[in-house]
């Protein structure tokens, strides 16, 4: 199959009422993924106040790995266990940058990524270097840059870039007119 890491991205729409449970079961399902091999990481998007949906992102190592864990008794009888916690139920693996930027058939352009990344990285990095600038400050200039990118890169990975390209999916995905339709108006 896949060399390259995947993602699984999925989708829960959760009563407000079931939030507590779900998030339970939701831990439960991130320490069962963390058992197989090849598994890289999880996070979880709570719902803004407004909306019900849950994005919780499973990361693997390669599509092999994934599969493993996808078709296994142990996920099948975890899944079973939710029921009745969540509707509508939504999944899709994306590899890459596409795992931030939504469907790959249609993806953001290329510059509209960029600026959803900067827009998450420059607050969180002068964040970081405000904090802990002072103490990393007498490094030699390789060893700061590794610990700000270890402490940074999963902060990114995982939260701020999914934040962001959430919060701006309207703009990132938001459809230009063509020249037609320009001479049309």
């Amino acid at each position: 199959m896949s060399a390259h890491p995947v993602t699984l991205m999925v989708a829960r729409r959760v009563p407000r009422e079931r939030y507590t449970p779900f998030l339970s079961w939701l831990d439960e399902g991130r320490q069962l993924a963390a058992r197989f091999p090849g598994y890289l990481g999880s996070g979880v998007l709570a719902p803004p106040p407004e909306d019900d949906e849950f994005q919780i992102v499973f990361r693997f190592s390669d599509a092999d790995n994934l599969a493993d864990w996808e078709h296994s008794a142990d996920r099948r009888a975890w899944l079973a266990r939710g029921h009745g916690l969540f509707a509508q139920p939504h999944e899709h693996r994306v590899q890459g940058l596409d795992a931030w930027f939504g469907d790959a058939r249609q993806p953001a352009p290329r510059w509209k990524q960029s600026v959803a990344i900067w827009l998450a990285f420059f607050p969180v990095s002068l964040g970081f270097n405000l904090l802990f600038g002072g103490w990393l400050g007498d490094l030699p200039l390789p060893l700061r840059i590794l610990l700000s990118t270890l402490a940074l890169t999963p902060l990114m990975t995982y939260w701020f870039i999914p934040l962001s390209t959430r919060l701006l999916a309207p703009w990132l995905h938001r459809q230009q007119p063509s020249p037609a339709q320009l001479q049309s108006r």
